[in-house]
């Protein structure tokens, strides 16, 4: 994944006297795998999707292009060759995710659920990283999970995740379809889109700081 980490970095960087952007890498990806699961993107979906003004997104789509993975017609805005193909790396690192409501280990209002692939299990550690990679982002706190013989404990201890709400676990099983030793980061919020932005930059940032990525 380093040349795809390395691409994000270079879509957001400033071009010479240009303004500040107003969008980073968790953005740009949440763009793509936006785009991934549609045909058309429309301006006016991207603002609400990203939480972008129109003048950030339009720059956001002209990075895009620079960079070959966006094209645009009438209808919207697409995912190139390029960019369905950059998209499906990244799906294959984080298949999957979904909102959790709240619960006794969440004290969000909305809990976004990502799962990340076993071979980032060696950036995990204690957990604590990831929860000031949420925190940047806005979150309020962060959970870093392992899947494990069928339950889910935190990262660091082998201590069995909600074992007073299996209705939970059940879910994350059924809507994340983890395989053994795969990670689920919850970053939590009582802002829906601060949830998931900081759920992507967490992702991001772990995926970033595996030594053979």
């Amino acid at each position: 994944m380093h040349q795809q980490i390395k691409l994000l970095q270079k879509i957001v960087a400033r071009k010479g006297t240009s303004k500040a952007l107003t969008f980073n890498t968790p953005h740009v990806l949440k763009s793509i795998l936006l785009l991934s699961s549609q045909k058309y993107v429309s301006r006016s979906s991207f603002c609400s999707e990203l939480q972008l003004g129109e003048g950030a997104v339009r720059t956001l789509i002209s990075h895009l292009k620079e960079h070959g993975l966006v094209d645009s017609i009438k209808a919207g805005t697409f995912l190139t060759n390029k960019g369905k193909k950059f998209a499906m790396q990244f799906h294959k690192i984080m298949p999957s995710q979904t909102f959790l409501k709240k619960c006794c280990l969440t004290n969000g209002e909305h809990n976004c659920a990502i799962l990340i692939k076993r071979e980032y299990i060696d950036e995990i550690g204690n957990g604590m990283q990831q929860r000031d990679y949420a925190i940047l982002y806005g979150a309020s706190d962060s959970l870093t999970l392992i899947y494990r013989d069928g339950e889910f404990v935190f990262s660091g201890d082998k201590v069995v995740c909600f074992p007073d709400e299996p209705e939970i676990r059940d879910e994350l099983i059924q809507t994340l379809e983890p395989e053994e030793k795969d990670i689920v980061i919850i970053t939590s919020s009582d802002d829906k889109f601060v949830a998931e932005i900081s759920g992507f930059n967490t992702a991001l940032r772990t995926i970033g700081t595996h030594k053979k990525h």
